[in-house]
């Protein structure tokens, strides 16, 4: 049974910084992009950041450009995302995504359809 399981969400002050981790089991991803979505009170769920199976080509949603960064250890199965400079509007309940799809990185990997196994979620609250 393949798991995906996200840690390291929590409260914080506008400005501050958070890493967030997915684990994932059952079956390794080494070569297939992952991702981490978010979804706000009220809102849909929507792209945050993704990653190739190598980890050389990453693709961001331009809300979080330039302040996370997303990365992966396939060694341990695992991708995180570096949240710096966290603004309320971050506040979220943050999913993280694996693909069963392979090949390069393209804007169709921005997309949920896109993605076969979701992790429960954890969730990231920044006050103000």
């Amino acid at each position: 049974q393949v798991q995906l399981v996200e840690s390291g969400g929590g409260l914080v002050q506008a400005g501050a910084s958070l890493k967030l981790s997915c684990a994932a089991s059952g079956r390794t991803f080494s070569s297939n992009a992952m991702a981490w979505f978010r979804q706000a009170p009220g809102k849909e769920r929507e792209f945050v950041a993704t990653i190739s199976w190598n980890g050389g080509n990453t693709l961001y949603a331009d809300s979080v450009k330039g302040r996370f960064t997303i990365s992966r250890d396939n060694a341990k199965n695992t991708v995180s995302l570096q949240m710096n400079s966290l603004k309320p509007e971050d506040t979220a309940v943050y999913y993280c995504a694996a693909s069963t799809a392979v090949g390069s990185l393209t804007a169709s990997f921005m997309y949920q359809y896109t993605y076969n196994y979701w992790g429960q979620g954890t969730q990231v609250t920044v006050s103000s």
